[in-house]
């Protein structure tokens, strides 16, 4: 009786899980709500209504927790209104989010995808718009944050990885934020992630400079290049003076 019994356990067990796993995907209810909420900041992220950006991306994420461009989006408003904590814990959350829809994705990787090609189409609406409101900047973060979207739905089925662009966010709101340290760590990984990232290359360069790492500092400079960023005259020229 006893294998039986432990059979029935297992069976009721496996009848349970189900449910759980499927509750932590937005029902498509919720998930239309917060797209809506989505798109309402997108505009006035573009229109540097950061303050009003944050407050829908927010609501967003309260209708669809694994909402990962809500997150990010919700980073960069709070980097814009210079509330660097508070970028940090937004980045950190798209972070566990993605890492939730990487695990969902092995037993519900149609749901999954489909809610990533939301995502990526949302983000090519927000590039067209950041380019026709005159927002170069901007538009060019969002084309590395849409490559890292395209990136991760391709690559559901190897090793979770956090997006290099999300990693470099996290990186500049801890450099804001004092934290020298951490700023370091995040921008480390997101190069290891991507080694194309050249604003991450040179946000490095920086951090060597500032710790008289020259040598450390110029080869970070050459990869930054290499990527085709640009890096300013004035760092190269700081690193040289460094014995």
């Amino acid at each position: 009786m006893k294998p039986r019994r432990v059979l029935v356990v297992v069976a009721l067990l496996t009848q349970l899980a189900a449910p759980i796993t499927a509750q932590q995907l937005a029902s498509d209810q919720d998930r239309r709500a917060a797209l809506e909420f989505y798109r309402k900041g997108a505009e006035l992220m573009t229109a540097e209504q950061f303050e009003k950006a944050a407050a829908e991306f927010t609501k967003a994420i309260e209708k669809d927790p694994l909402m990962t461009l809500a997150h990010y989006q919700l980073g960069q408003s709070y980097m814009s209104l210079q509330r660097y904590a508070s970028a940090i814990k937004a980045y950190n959350d798209c972070v566990k989010a993605s890492e939730t829809l990487f695990q969902l994705g092995a037993s519900n990787r149609f749901e999954v995808e489909k809610r990533r090609d939301q995502e990526i189409q949302e983000m090519r609406d927000s590039i067209v718009a950041l380019q026709r409101a005159g927002h170069p900047l901007l538009a060019t973060k969002a084309e590395q944050h849409l490559r890292d979207l395209e990136n991760e739905r391709s690559h559901l089925t190897q090793t979770f990885r956090p997006q290099p662009e999300v990693l470099l966010a996290l990186g500049s709101a801890h450099f804001r934020n004092g934290d020298r340290d951490s700023a370091l760590a995040e921008w480390r990984a997101a190069v290891d992630g991507n080694p194309k990232l050249g604003e991450a290359h040179n946000n490095l360069a920086v951090i060597y400079m500032m710790t008289g790492k020259k040598t450390e500092a110029e080869n970070a400079v050459k990869l930054a290049e290499k990527a085709g960023f640009r890096v300013n005259p004035q760092l190269k020229a700081d690193i040289k003076k460094l014995n």
